[in-house]
């Protein structure tokens, strides 16, 4: 958030915060958990709302704004989030494409579920290689992000038990997921089982080894 002296409030919400804005009407459940609160030039409130307390709310200056800005890799919705941006990224690397993509570094705001849901959808194996992805490949992979982010975005996000968006309700992405949260079920696209494992990178990862190659 831009303030007016020429600082910023940076928040980091991890794996429970939200901002939420209250109007006077912020149920008391939700309001327990505010660890940070705003007031705003119309009356209204900006909570930071935090269960486990493991994010971030902190106010920086525009030099460290700047240093935190160049630790950041290129924004998925971003223009110049091409096809071929993504190939150079990806190119040489021998981690595996899941956790490439996660890497804040390189690609800024793919979490562990649209990993999932973008290798999915492009047909990739999470556990691939990210420098032995094809041009092709690439190139439907950098969609599938892309799609699924607007697309999570549109429905406020993914709500499994804790997620609400800035008024308190649950976002409706979960209805769509294809394969996350649904391991041992059957795949969309072929029918075969999906496969859960925590073998990529230390974090749940969904795919079907039959159409994900």
């Amino acid at each position: 958030m831009d303030l007016s002296t020429g600082d910023r409030v940076v928040v980091q919400p991890r794996f429970t915060g939200a901002l939420l804005i209250d109007a006077g009407d912020l149920p008391d459940e939700e309001r327990r958990y505010s660890t940070v609160a705003l007031e705003l030039g119309d009356g209204r409130s900006l909570h930071y709302r935090d269960i486990r307390r493991l994010g971030t709310v902190a106010l920086v200056t525009p030099e460290r704004f700047a240093a935190i800005d160049a630790e950041l890799g290129v924004e998925p919705l971003d223009r110049a989030f091409t096809g071929d941006h993504l190939s150079v990224l990806l190119r040489g690397r021998h981690q595996a494409i899941k956790k490439v993509l996660m890497d804040q570094r390189i690609v800024a705001g793919i979490g562990n579920i649209y990993a999932n849901e973008a290798l999915w959808r492009a047909g990739i194996d999470p556990s691939r290689e990210a420098g032995g992805v094809g041009l092709n490949e690439t190139f439907a992979l950098r969609d599938a992000i892309v799609d699924v982010l607007t697309e999570s975005i549109a429905l406020r996000g993914t709500s499994f038990r804790d997620y609400r968006d800035t008024s308190g309700a649950r976002g409706g992405f979960a209805e769509r997921l294809s394969v996350y949260g649904h391991a041992g079920g059957g795949c969309p696209r072929c029918g075969h089982r999906l496969i859960g494992t925590h073998a990529v990178d230390g974090r749940m990862t969904v795919l079907c080894a039959h159409c994900q190659k």
